[in-house]
């Protein structure tokens, strides 16, 4: 069978089947890949939700954050409304506004981290002045560590400040970049505001929900490599009966 296979009439067809049964096979573990990664990550995020609330204290600012994210943290500091930036399109409900994310100097450091205080809208983000949404004097924030952002390799929303430059209104919270144009040391996480109870006024706070699923990727993977072995059972067959038909 192998001879016919790689005769002169099918070596053709053969070796696109054969690049097809690559493919497919490939397609299944980058699917499997995906399915342990998912795991990997809902495994972190359970664990870290699982754990008390971080106080964002002393010895607490020099530990692994980046690894702590959606662990809830509680921290208290005066805000730094001078150094306040925006975050593009975010929605609420169906209206297009922005997050405010301030810089908290945190109460016995010289430290500070960077606290996403909720949604205004459109119009008053472009108005140009948000003193109205200034929560001045010491404050306790309750929420949640978030990881930094990163740029996205592709695409046209990358945030380009130039040298020297000064940034308002920024489309991803990559904490290194906006750190380059604060005065004092941000902390390599920021922090989402939690809703607080009976609080009703803006910036509207919220927090993420976070799908812990493994998401489709093993009927994926169990679908490629289902295609591959039909493909490597059916088309020798295939071959085999136009052979015989001739």
């Amino acid at each position: 069978m192998l001879k016919t296979l790689f005769s002169r009439r099918w070596i053709g067809t053969t070796l696109l089947v054969l690049a097809a049964l690559a493919v497919m096979s490939r397609l299944g573990v980058w699917q499997l890949d995906r399915l342990a990664q998912r795991r990997a990550f809902n495994a972190r995020v359970s664990a870290q939700m699982a754990q008390p609330p971080l106080e964002l204290s002393g010895a607490a600012l020099d530990a692994d954050l980046p690894a702590m994210e959606y662990r809830a943290v509680v921290v208290i500091g005066e805000y730094d409304h001078a150094q306040q930036i925006a975050i593009r399109n975010q929605v609420w409900g169906n209206r297009l506004g922005v997050h405010l994310l301030t810089p908290l100097v945190i109460a016995g450091s010289d430290q500070a981290v960077l606290v996403d205080r909720g949604w205004i809208p459109l119009e008053d983000y472009q108005s140009g002045d948000w003193s109205a949404f200034d929560e001045p004097g010491r404050v306790t924030v309750q929420g949640i560590i978030r990881r930094s952002q990163p740029q996205p390799s592709v695409g046209g929303r990358l945030d380009q400040p130039q040298t020297g430059e000064r940034l308002d209104a920024w489309n991803f919270v990559t904490l290194e970049m906006i750190g380059e144009q604060m005065p004092y040391s941000l902390l390599p996480v920021y922090i989402q505001q939690a809703p607080e109870e009976g609080r009703s006024e803006m910036p509207y706070r919220s927090l993420p929900e976070v799908e812990l699923t493994e998401g489709p990727h093993l009927g994926y993977a169990v679908q490629w490599f289902l295609f591959a072995i039909t493909l490597a059972i059916g088309y020798p067959i295939f071959v085999n009966k136009e052979e015989k038909r001739e």
